[in-house]
């Protein structure tokens, strides 16, 4: 597999008060396409800065951050949102839609930034709605939806630009137990057309999804294995 993300050295500081608070160091980590990894790790252990850093939602204080042979780590800001856009999709735990728009018009907002034509945003949108099974909930606001049809709305957003990568920070944590395996199936079947995931949960049971699990405690990596006992929903 060709490699995708390579962290080399990576370190993030922030200065609060007097003080520098080490959020991560020293990380050196490679994903290639295709893979599925999940990023664990306690409150604190640097997980969701590293997890920005990937996506280009914030710069690395030191070291490398090379995505696709580019070095992204020191681009301008509107390098990196054009980066966002064409290459990464985001699912969040609290799903971040637009509470006034529809379904379609939350999932069309990456293709407006992307300067797709109308037609193409709606023809592109229904799509991913489709894929993700809500296609009898397009013109729904997200007051009018569950939990899970939600995380599903903000899974069609974030496939509808064709990214190659798909991040996603809990992408279960607001969501109960049942509805949690749905939404995980859907991620495997994300992977399995060709996507590189990477899941960023402290949840095991979530964690146990991915087929590479990395570890980090007190901004390091304490651990990064091949999950040998993958969890494969249904």
């Amino acid at each position: 597999m060709a490699e995708m993300i390579k962290c080399v050295e990576l370190k993030k500081f922030y200065q609060v008060g007097t003080q520098v608070v080490k959020a991560i160091r020293d990380i050196s980590v490679t994903i290639n396409a295709g893979e599925y990894v999940a990023i664990m790790g306690p409150s604190g252990s640097g997980k969701s800065t590293l997890m920005n850093i990937i996506g280009c939602l914030d710069t690395p204080t030191g070291g490398s951050y090379i995505l696709n042979g580019t070095e992204v780590g020191k681009l301008e800001d509107d390098r990196l949102a054009e980066i966002r856009n064409k290459e990464i999709g985001f699912v969040f735990q609290t799903f971040n839609l637009m509470p006034r728009y529809t379904a379609l018009e939350n999932v069309m907002l990456p293709l407006i930034y992307a300067g797709a034509s109308k037609e193409e945003r709606k023809t592109r949108a229904l799509e991913v709605l489709n894929d993700v099974g809500l296609s009898d909930r397009v013109t729904h606001k997200p007051n009018e939806l569950s939990g899970g049809q939600r995380q599903r709305v903000a899974l069609a957003r974030a496939l509808v630009n064709r990214p190659s990568i798909i991040l996603a920070d809990e992408p279960t944590g607001n969501l109960d137990s049942k509805t949690s395996i749905d939404i995980m199936s859907l991620f495997s079947q994300i992977h399995g057309m060709g996507n590189t995931i990477i899941l960023v949960t402290h949840e095991e049971d979530i964690a146990k999804h991915a087929h590479r699990i990395i570890r980090l405690r007190d901004g390091e990596v304490e651990s990064d294995e091949v999950n040998k006992e993958i969890v494969v929903a249904i």
